[in-house]
């Protein structure tokens, strides 16, 4: 059974990975010519995805590549000391099995576990996809019957039939606006953008986070144990959507200055290097939210699908794990994807849910809306650290919305059995 998979980030390699153990035959689309090394940012794996890298043998190498961040130290605007706090403790008591990774670096580690065994079409992007004369109308290839699957074409490569095609493709993806449409789901925004670019470690930070945060706006810098160089991050709320677009770098560069000048001379050096950063990115903090993931011989998975808010929502943890799943289910299935599909959707509709909460939980926090909430958010990582690791890790759990959902989320056993 042949299998398309468009985007070679975090879901797609997972994805992938599975679907050859359970015997499918697979392919991968991507649009950058090569994977992605242009410096990228943190991500954490909470339990379940944790769990899941380590059923694939690599967390291992994950955990060789941990950024190694375990200090924190707040600056709030206007107050004349900084707070300090022990971030590996905060971590340690938000869930019981964590890891911060390079994105570049975990993207990485998931491609090496799959490349033997899956054909990886780089500098590629898919054009349509149609089920060909019986059904040419792209409404997602619900061809029945003998299975004449999609017929995919592509920017580059001549165009082929798969099966299935799955869009793993992120946020503003190319398969879920050819099937669904340009318009599909419900993106809501939660009021908030984000941008993240690479810089000189001129701190010499190692394994120390360095936070900034204002009333609706919070700036931080970090390193990595093995980073020649350093990220900053920066959060800030709008009260409405402003005017961008996705590929616009110059605009994008533009409203960070306008958001950031002025927090904190450090800060203003980090702006500095807006112009010279070898790597930026940018994006709103909204969530995706569609009624269906699927439609015909189509289904979307992570952020193409339901995404809860990029650097807020615990994405990368849920991409890994709607990943397995859904490979899982089709396993399960027998590749029949009108068994499968529902399956997954199941099986993922609670976790998208708590993640969808989590988000708006954590951008309030991490962006506070008052002096008050700045100074709340500063005392009480302080206090969090403070106390001894039990009452810690309790106080937490009752507090933090991602405590409860990370922890009690948990990803069934697929038996290889199973396989189509």
């Amino acid at each position: 059974m042949r299998i398309l998979v468009s985007g070679a980030g975090v879901a797609g390699p997972v994805l992938a990975h599975w679907l050859t153990r359970y015997g499918f035959r697979v392919t991968v689309v991507e649009r950058a010519p090569a994977l992605r090394r242009t410096g990228g940012h943190a991500v954490d794996l909470f339990r379940p995805a944790v769990d899941v890298s380590e059923r694939m043998g690599v967390l291992p190498r994950i955990e060789e590549r941990a950024t190694g961040t375990d200090r924190l130290t707040v600056f709030p605007e206007g107050a004349r000391r900084p707070v300090r706090a022990d971030l590996a403790k905060i971590f340690g008591g938000a869930s019981d099995r964590h890891v911060e990774v390079m994105r570049d670096d975990l993207t990485t580690i998931y491609h090496d576990a799959s490349r033997e065994d899956v054909e990886y079409l780089f500098d590629d992007s898919v054009t349509s996809i149609s089920a060909g004369s019986e059904n040419g109308d792209g409404s997602g290839c619900e061809v029945t019957g003998d299975g004449n699957g999609c017929e995919v074409t592509f920017e580059r490569s001549a165009p082929r039939r798969f099966d299935l095609v799955i869009g793993a493709d992120g946020l503003h993806s190319t398969v879920r606006r050819l099937v669904f449409g340009a318009d599909a789901g419900r993106s809501s925004f939660l009021g908030a953008y984000f941008g993240v670019l690479s810089l000189p470690n001129a701190s010499g930070l190692d394994g120390e986070l360095l936070m900034h945060v204002g009333v609706g706006r919070t700036a931080g810098m970090y390193g990595a144990r093995h980073l020649g160089d350093a990220r900053a991050l920066f959060l800030f709320r709008s009260a409405r959507e402003l005017d961008w677009h996705h590929r616009d770098v110059p605009r994008q560069k533009e409203l960070l200055r306008g958001a950031f000048t002025g927090l904190h001379p450090q800060v203003d050096g980090w702006l500095e290097e807006l112009d010279r950063t070898p790597a930026f990115y940018f994006d709103s903090v909204s969530q995706l939210r569609m009624e269906s993931w699927s439609r015909g011989r189509v289904t979307l998975v992570g952020d193409a699908g339901y995404c809860p808010g990029p650097a807020v929502g615990g994405s990368t943890t849920l991409a890994v794990v709607g990943a397995y799943v859904l490979a899982g289910e089709l396993a399960r299935a027998g590749g029949d994807h009108e068994r499968a599909f529902p399956a997954y959707e199941r099986a993922m509709a609670e976790h998208v849910r708590g993640s969808r909460a989590v988000a708006l939980s954590a951008a309030k926090t991490l962006i506070p809306t008052s002096r008050l909430g700045v100074r709340g958010l500063a005392q009480g990582a302080r206090l969090v650290s403070a106390l001894p690791a039990g009452p810690g890790r309790a106080l937490l759990r009752l507090t933090t919305r991602s405590a409860r959902l990370y922890n009690s989320m948990t990803v069934e056993d697929y038996a290889p059995a199973a396989a189509g």
